[in-house]
């Protein structure tokens, strides 16, 4: 359910940035730790190729993560993903920190999340959204609900759904 009367496709063809949770988007919000204490986690190939289709047709990404681990850095590596900020007890102030190195507008911004913590910039950005298994007050304060869950696609879905908005 839109959270205004802007369309979808108006915000999708401003859009130059696409600002990405990780537990529960990028992954299927498990934790999962070895019996030596390491930690584990599932990521999408999906996803991973929607993020090169989206660098391909000009879009930048990042990761703002609440959590911080050496898996996400890795995992960012692989998908050259040079904007990943760690430990962002406010994500809102993780966002402003890449604006000012990228110099984008609020508008030019999307964002992806799942849970409570996420809503603050949700609200910010240009077009937000969330999986379906997300919490469902962060799915009433999204522009778009993906189709797939988180670690099962849904950021595929929603770069998908930008580039179509967007007619490339």
């Amino acid at each position: 359910m839109p959270r205004s009367n802007q369309s979808v496709a108006s915000r999708a063809r401003r859009i130059r940035m696409v600002l990405l949770d990780v537990d529960g988007v990028l992954t299927d919000g498990g934790l999962y730790y070895t019996a030596d204490g390491h930690e584990l986690k599932r990521f999408h190939a999906h996803d991973g190729y929607g993020i090169q289709r989206g660098r391909e047709s000009g879009l930048i990404f990042g990761i703002i993560s609440g959590r911080t681990t050496s898996i996400v850095e890795a995992r960012a590596r692989v998908l050259k993903i040079e904007d990943v900020i760690q430990g962002a007890g406010d994500k809102v102030a993780a966002m402003r920190e890449i604006q000012r190195r990228r110099g984008f507008g609020d508008e030019e911004f999307a964002f992806i999340g799942d849970d409570l913590f996420d809503i603050p910039l949700l609200r910010v950005v240009g077009l937000s959204a969330a999986p379906p298994n997300a919490l469902p007050e962060v799915r009433r304060s999204v522009h778009y609900v993906t189709r797939a869950g988180g670690g099962e696609g849904a950021v595929r879905d929603f770069i998908d759904m930008i580039l179509r908005r967007r007619g490339t």
